[in-house]
């Protein structure tokens, strides 16, 4: 399986007025830095929680449809699917009908269910391409305070210790900003 993004979020969860607040910038000289940051923090954040913050569209590839009917996503919160297409085998799309593919929303990680007649795979690699929107919501306010909040701080450290400091927090969270996330981490076994 192999989970590809189709086009960043909309917005990101803190908009650049609010980091400026934070930091009691008045000057706007360094906003495009600030703004860059913003985005550098929402993804760590995003890896280090397991979860996509703003909606984005993903497309999931897969060679075969699983034997068990359940397909495991590696995006959460899973809020649709847009669409699902089977290559036959002369390369041409065949449309997956959308009563096919049922989302599972409660498991975490979320799962598709292959609930009804899909089309025959015609090639061995890349034959199925699914579809989906993940995040919490299309606006910031969708995302939950502590996710935001740790998203907010991670900037604002990276604005204020301009360095090593952004080397240093991609082995280890910071304590502070690491217990806003821990939350949404998925446990694992």
């Amino acid at each position: 399986m192999t989970p590809l993004a189709l086009a960043p979020p909309a917005m990101e969860p803190i908009t650049l007025s609010e980091a400026r607040q934070f930091l009691r910038l008045d000057q706007t000289e360094e906003d495009d830095l600030l703004v860059t940051l913003i985005t550098a923090a929402r993804l760590m954040i995003e890896a280090a929680a397991g979860r996509c913050l703003i909606e984005q569209h993903w497309r999931i590839v897969l060679d075969r449809w699983p034997a068990r009917g359940e397909i495991r996503l590696p995006l959460s919160p899973l809020a649709r699917i847009e669409a699902a297409r089977v290559y036959d085998v002369i390369g041409v799309a065949q449309p997956v009908a959308e009563a096919a593919l049922v989302l599972g929303r409660s498991a975490d990680p979320p799962l598709i269910r292959v609930t009804g007649e899909v089309p025959e795979i015609g090639r061995n690699h890349g034959a199925i391409e699914i579809d989906v929107v993940a995040g919490y919501g299309a606006t910031a306010a969708a995302v939950p305070a502590p996710l935001r909040q740790a998203v907010l701080r991670l900037a604002a450290r990276w604005f204020e210790e301009r360095g090593d400091v952004a080397s240093r927090d991609a082995q280890a969270l910071p304590k502070a900003i690491a217990a806003l996330v821990a939350p949404f981490r998925r446990g694992r076994l």
